[in-house]
């Protein structure tokens, strides 16, 4: 039996991912569907951004790959990319303005350039409690041993 060539992915020492591969896929989909359900509602977060907190097994075009075949119950609206626009507007058979309207109802308010302020609504989830209002840590407690 013949040994099937491998593929550029699976040649590179680069432990990443893209599209629809086996192996790693599954459970580096499911860290993406886990982390994407926590972004609160009125928040979002960037491919870019998800494929850096899932260790870069992914990387952003994967992120979005997951992001169109997510089971139901992931927020998927709440992932934009690095400019903050909506990527979904270039799918095919995609309802236009459908996660654009969805994120507007949580209250994210778009430029009318048609993308979101990133400093405002991005999402930080860091190993410190953050600020919701603000997606930033809160001040240090200035008490000793806290």
């Amino acid at each position: 039996m013949k040994e099937r060539p491998r593929t550029r992915a699976a040649r590179r020492s680069d432990p990443r991912v893209h599209g629809d591969v086996q192996g790693q896929r599954a459970s580096a989909w499911a860290a993406v569907y886990r982390l994407v359900r926590r972004i609160p509602r009125g928040r979002v977060m960037t491919y870019g951004q998800i494929a850096t907190l899932v260790e870069n097994r992914l990387s952003p075009r994967a992120v979005g790959w997951a992001m169109h075949g997510c089971p139901e119950g992931v927020p998927w609206q709440r992932v934009v990319n690095a400019s903050g626009a909506c990527s979904t507007e270039r799918l095919p058979g995609f309802p236009r303005g459908l996660q654009r309207a969805m994120l507007e109802a949580e209250g994210v308010r778009f430029r009318r350039n048609g993308t979101i302020d990133l400093t405002s609504y991005r999402w930080h989830p860091a190993a410190g409690r953050r600020s919701q209002a603000s997606g930033r840590a809160p001040k240090p407690s200035a008490r000793v041993g806290v």
